[in-house]
């Protein structure tokens, strides 16, 4: 039946409100976090970094994320490296797995045994999400197809992320970021020209994937404090990197255009770009006529036949050489003061040791510590959302957990099953 209406939270519930309570001890469940989809119960099959960044997403927002991992290893992410850090035994932990995990819990199952199916038939049974992106048809032989999801549990909203779709004639490839970027035509418009195709510097295909899913979930479950349903919510790399194509999208299907890399500058905007001080690089967005009227005549730029912005861009070569010239006979720190008292957006390009140790950073709640059951005290880069009523600089959770070592809650999980079904 369709839940009533009243508290949203209440109606994303999967209906066992007494069993999500904490326990104690080291490896207990992580203490009941505050946040928008506080009380919901998140199953993450899923691993590499597409399903288990949005599983950390939904965490992020207050989730409980109960991560599942094969016995023999865990998340192939564990095993990513270098780098890698040692705990004081000597054991190492990949610093990519501890990018995607964090608000997570940790179970090892052996999904090829009747006990391990059983324990996820329990987990399934309580659980409001499910996220796998397994190829299509490994769930099926599991014996937990999409239908028998849905009858073990009405109500779960199952997120599948796969590399190029579910179906279609390559519904069945595997799915890697810098394939999928490669086949999305990603790489075709990222690098210094044609010849030199570019990956981005993240698994932006992935990343993407998994926000296009967590967005997805939150969307399934508002629905189902209508319908009292759950729904399979789908995405792929493929369709995560086509949906930002944006503007070049549509150079092809409208304008009949077929884009191509133009380096470190707008394709459709100038000056726009990267450039060269005295002493280093420097980023301008010189993004309206406005601002190219004050920026032109303070670098003497102002030329008639540079007046409009489809001008300049059809003449980007010289236009470019041209500021770039100019920028020349500063160095960064004066020019971008000389910028910003025009008013036109600018700034450097920073490495991440830059970025990290940056005040604007740290204020925005960008890192948050962590207490890592191995390494200790971690420092991992924090959760990018805010809400009004956060105090200044806090995240959305007031506390975050550390990503989990293999197995670390398995104990507590089992329990906590245990005592529910009694």
């Amino acid at each position: 039946m369709p839940s009533t209406p009243g508290n949203a939270v209440d109606g994303f519930l999967a209906g066992v409100p007494n069993e999500r309570d904490e326990l104690a001890g080291g490896g207990a469940q992580l203490t009941t976090p505050n946040g928008p989809l506080s009380g919901v119960l998140v199953v993450d099959l899923s691993r590499a970094l597409a399903g288990p960044h949005a599983a950390m997403m939904l965490g992020d927002l207050g989730a409980r994320v109960i991560k599942v991992e094969s016995p023999d290893g865990g998340d192939d992410t564990r095993s990513w490296g270098p780098p890698f850090v040692p705990d004081s035994d000597g054991t190492q932990h990949s610093t990519y797995f501890l990018s995607c995990n964090r608000n997570k819990e940790s179970i090892a199952l052996d999904l090829k045994s009747e006990d391990g199916r059983g324990t996820l038939a329990e987990l399934v049974r309580r659980a409001d999400v499910l996220i796998e992106n397994f190829r299509p048809g490994v769930l099926d032989r599991l014996g937990f197809s999409m239908h028998q999801l849905h009858e073990l549990n009405p109500r779960l909203v199952v997120l599948s992320i796969t590399g190029f779709g579910h179906d279609g004639p390559e519904g069945t490839r595997p799915g890697y970021d810098q394939i999928a970027q490669g086949e999305a035509g990603l790489m075709s418009l990222t690098g210094a020209s044609r010849d030199e195709p570019t990956r981005v510097g993240v698994p932006i295909g992935d990343l993407l994937a998994g926000m296009n899913g967590a967005y997805g979930v939150v969307a399934a479950l508002h629905e189902r404090n209508a319908t009292g349903r759950g729904r399979v919510v789908r995405t792929s790399l493929l369709a995560a990197i086509v949906g930002v194509h944006a503007f070049q999208g549509t150079r092809y299907t409208v304008a009949g255009e077929v884009p191509r890399p133009t380096g470190g500058h707008h394709p459709s905007i100038s000056p726009y770009g990267l450039f060269h001080s005295s002493d280093g690089l420097v980023q301008i967005a010189v993004g309206s006529e406005g601002l190219w009227r004050r920026f032109a005549p303070a670098f003497g730029l102002d030329r008639p036949e540079w007046s409009t912005n489809p001008q300049r861009v059809a003449d980007r070569a010289a236009v470019t050489a041209a500021v770039d010239e100019k920028f020349r006979a500063y160095p960064s720190a004066e020019l971008l003061a000389r910028l910003d008292a025009l008013g036109v957006p600018a700034g450097r390009v920073r490495d991440l040791a830059e970025v990290y140790t940056w005040e604007q950073t740290r204020s925005q709640g960008l890192l948050i510590e962590v207490d890592h059951a191995a390494l200790g005290p971690i420092t991992l880069p924090g959760p990018p959302l805010r809400f009004d009523d956060d105090v200044a600089g806090a995240a959305v959770r007031a506390s975050h957990a550390a990503p989990p070592t293999l197995d670390q809650h398995g104990d507590s999980i089992r329990q906590w099953l245990a005592e529910a079904g009694s």
